[in-house]
Formats: structure tokens, sequence, C-alpha cells
């Protein structure tokens, strides 16, 4: 398939396509040109029963080079905190508004670069396949541009997140935002612990709502 003349992978996402399928097409996804410097596409990961959907940013590092969302350090803490927040991993759904890692080379590093939202608009027909399949009960937003990503571009983390926002499109009906990891990682030593906190407070709305409660 020819590279498109705008951001869209729209064109190679498979009608009717379960999960594994979809993985293997986004594999060739060329929908925007962050394809051209990632090493691979990072597609979303979980069971296709998954009550719960976390969507993401963007691939990091070690996501890129390992091929699957949340197995750096943002991971490990995303994983803590869904412990205490008491949600079941094997109910979540892990993937990312953007499938490619989007990055700028210092020395021998790579540093992240937030996604544009005309990347992430084109890479948005992955994530709402994904959803169709998926159905989840809830979907928590991890961050400003996964927020934007299923929310729209007034959006903000700031203001909307820990509560529960209606959702309209495919899958869910309710959306809880929080803050994305990594910024757990960025925040200064004193102020580290009380990030933390507020992500796993969110994160327990997530987990009463798909308590019904």
């Amino acid at each position: 398939m020819s590279e498109p003349e705008s951001y869209d992978a729209g064109p190679y996402v498979p009608e009717g396509a379960g999960l594994p399928e979809l993985r293997g097409a986004a594999a060739d996804c060329h929908g925007c040109p962050l394809y051209r410097d990632a090493t691979q596409t990072v597609f979303g990961a979980g069971e296709p029963t998954a009550r719960l959907v976390l969507v993401g940013e963007e691939p990091g590092d070690q996501e890129d080079r390992r091929g699957a969302p949340f197995v750096g350090p943002a991971g490990r803490v995303l994983d803590r905190a869904l412990a205490d927040a008491g949600i079941d991993p094997d109910d979540a759904y892990l993937t990312n508004a953007v499938k490619h890692f989007k990055f700028a080379p210092r020395g021998k590093r790579r540093i992240h670069k937030p996604p544009t939202l005309r990347e992430a608009a084109a890479c948005r027909p992955w994530l709402t396949a994904e959803l169709r399949l998926i159905e989840p009960e809830v979907i928590v937003a991890l961050g400003a541009t996964a927020g934007k990503a299923l929310l729209g571009s007034s959006f903000r983390v700031t203001r909307q997140r820990g509560t529960r926002l209606p959702w309209s499109g495919e899958g869910a009906d309710t959306v809880v935002a929080t803050i994305h990891p990594s910024a757990v990682l960025r925040a200064d030593d004193a102020e580290r612990e009380a990030a933390y906190a507020g992500l796993v407070a969110d994160l327990k709305v997530a987990a009463r709502a798909l308590a019904g409660a």
C-alpha cells in the first residue's frame, strides 16, 4: 500500500478483524510518518474480555524496543497503582492513543516527544477498533494526550481527572481520566508521593465504576 497523502491509519485497519488480526495489520501501518523512525508498532495487550481499557499516550523507549505497551518504568508504576487501587490486572487491557514511539535523538539516548493532535487523530482508527472489539465497561485515559484523543481537544486532565466522564464512542459509556504514570516518575522527590497517591485515587474511581458503586 502506498503512503497516504494525509495522516490517517483508517485504510490500514481491516474490517471485521479480531485483535490478533488487528495487531498483525498494525505492524504494517504507515498512516503517519512516525513509523519511519520507530522500531516497530506497539499494539495493545490484554484479553479481549477485559472490563477495563487503559489508554496511554504513546510507547516509550523500552516499549518500542520490546513491542509491548507499559513494560518500562512507567508501566511498573502503573502495575503498582492498579494493585493499590484494587484492580485485577486480568481485567485490564493496555494500549496507547498512538502506536509508534516519537522521539528526538540525543547522543545514544532517544528522548520522548509528545505526539501532535494530528498524529493522535491519524492513529484513532486503531483505538476505535480495539474499543469496539473489547467493549469495556470503563475506559481510563492516562494523561492529557489520551484524554484529548478520547474526549476532544478541550480536555484538560488537571480539571477533569478523577471523575466519571460520559463517553459516547465505542465500548464503554464511562471514561475516568488521570495523570500518566510517567508524571509520577518526573515529579520532584517532595511531590512524588502525592502524585502517586493521586494516581491511585483516580484509579479507585474506575474500580468503583467496575464494581457498580
